[in-house]
């Protein structure tokens, strides 16, 4: 059992058997099964659809190159939180976007969204501080800068192969 304690008031959980469902981490306080829970995210590959190229972006004084990322807040629609993450970190307005895949990052405990969000060009581009740099890239020069062996470069790999 991952789960130890009751989200809602701390209660140590017990293991209990749910029909269809098997065994569930179970709080007899409040008399509730407790699915896991876990962070959800989306990433983007951002395209450039007067030129084609892909915006890759340096975070945090790390010297790789990753796609533009973020949480999404309580309640917030994947689609929205893929607008307004790419608005945030870039200035930028997403004219439309596809969903391509999702991947769990145990080492966050997050459920990775991810996206293509395309842009009409970048003269609206005006990075925050959450971007150290970026460089828009062609897909194969996009292929070969991404942080290898990253979830990022899982994603971006997956949409160029397609």
């Amino acid at each position: 059992m991952i789960q130890k304690h009751c989200f809602n008031c701390g209660t140590k959980l017990i293991e209990k058997e749910l029909k269809g469902e098997g065994i569930v981490p179970f709080c007899e306080k409040c008399n509730s099964f407790q699915f896991p829970m876990y962070n959800i995210a989306v990433s983007m590959i951002v395209v450039n659809e007067e030129t084609g190229k892909i915006m890759l972006i340096k975070q945090y004084g790390n010297p790789f190159y990753i796609l533009v990322a973020g949480y999404v807040n309580r309640g917030e629609p994947l689609e929205n939180a893929v607008v307004r993450e790419i608005k945030e970190e870039t200035g930028m307005n997403v004219s439309h976007i596809k969903f391509n895949r999702t991947k769990f990052y145990e080492k966050s405990n997050t459920l990775m969204c991810n996206f293509t969000a395309f842009v009409k060009n970048d003269t609206e581009l005006s990075t925050n501080n959450e971007i150290d740099s970026f460089h828009w890239f062609t897909k194969d020069d996009a292929r070969k800068n991404i942080l290898q062996n990253s979830l990022a470069s899982y994603f971006l790999n997956a949409y160029l192969d397609e």
